[in-house]
């Protein structure tokens, strides 16, 4: 495998499981083991604890893949030198069928054709051979 050149997000104690996941090509959430409610925001760290009353008392679960753009914006300036090769790029809020949002990128399609609402499943991207990252596609 020909070595990332890219940034890699950090991985620390409260992200490691989301990322361990990720490179078995799952994505999790965090739930409320009190309430069973999932916090609005999900990546690119786990929520410090419950929406609804704060309890730090939350699980990890598999989601369903599933979600829809929620809004996005399109890079036609680099963020980092290593991304100039992928002009024009998006980074995407893809709000999962569970409800929270989580920051990524839509591929397999053009920039200009990425709607709101329009919506995408999970995919995984082994880019090196101890790292994966998730990305969402178009549902056909």
């Amino acid at each position: 495998m020909p070595e990332y050149q890219k940034p890699l997000p950090e991985i620390d104690e409260d992200s490691s499981p989301f990322w361990d996941a990720v490179k078995g090509h799952e994505l999790l959430i965090q739930r409320c083991n009190i309430c069973g409610q999932y916090p609005p925001t999900q990546h690119p760290i786990g929520a410090a604890g419950c929406p609804d009353h704060g309890d730090a008392d939350m699980k990890w679960v598999k989601a369903s893949g599933q979600g829809k753009v929620f809004t996005f914006v399109v890079f036609h300036r680099p963020f980092h030198p290593s991304f100039a090769g992928d002009l024009p790029y998006n980074i995407s809020m893809i709000e999962l069928e569970e409800g929270p949002l989580v920051m990524s990128n839509v591929i397999d399609i053009k920039c200009e054709d990425i709607r709101i609402g329009m919506p995408v499943e999970v995919v995984f991207e082994d880019i090196t051979d101890e790292f994966a990252l998730f990305k969402f596609k178009p549902v056909a």
